[in-house]
């Protein structure tokens, strides 16, 4: 799997750190590149065929890099018939979409089917909070960068 550039630059900077005699410097560095091959990902388990895989390609995929969730767990897409070998599974997955939330190569949680979108966020930021130690910005907090809006409410139709 490539480098991504933060653990490019973490490694340049243990090799400076480690050359000019910083080790304190160099065992965080080192640190922080470990964690980095084991931050949390959304692997998202599809077929060919699926209605409710378009449907969140339709609803979701454009705005999931530019949420929170997007940032803290990014999209991985894998195919139900060719499970790719890195992955190690709770359980075979026998849904799509399946939503599994990975860290480090191991499930440590799932949602089995697109509930919609007024559901999704909510159970994803539940799954990530719980078992890959997401902190939700507050949907209130316009500087959080959280794209996603809570349901709307404020229609009230009685008069």
């Amino acid at each position: 799997m490539p480098l991504s550039p933060v653990t490019k630059l973490l490694q340049h900077c243990k090799q400076a750190l480690a050359r000019t005699g910083f080790v304190l410097g160099a065992l965080v560095a080192t640190f922080l590149i470990a964690r980095s091959t084991d931050a949390a990902e959304l692997v998202m388990v599809e077929q060919p065929g699926c209605a409710w895989c378009a449907r969140w390609d339709a609803e979701i995929a454009p705005i999931y890099p530019k949420t929170a969730e997007g940032a803290f767990a990014p999209l991985r897409r894998a195919n139900l018939r060719n499970m790719p070998k890195d992955l190690t599974l709770s359980r075979r997955v026998t849904f799509t979409p399946t939503f599994l939330i990975v860290e480090g190569g191991h499930e440590m949680a799932r949602l089995e089917g697109y509930p919609g979108e007024d559901f999704f966020w909510p159970l994803l930021s539940g799954l990530l909070q719980d078992h890959a130690g997401f902190i939700a910005p507050s949907a209130s907090d316009p500087d959080t960068g959280h794209t996603h809006a809570a349901p709307d409410t404020a229609h009230d139709t009685d008069g």
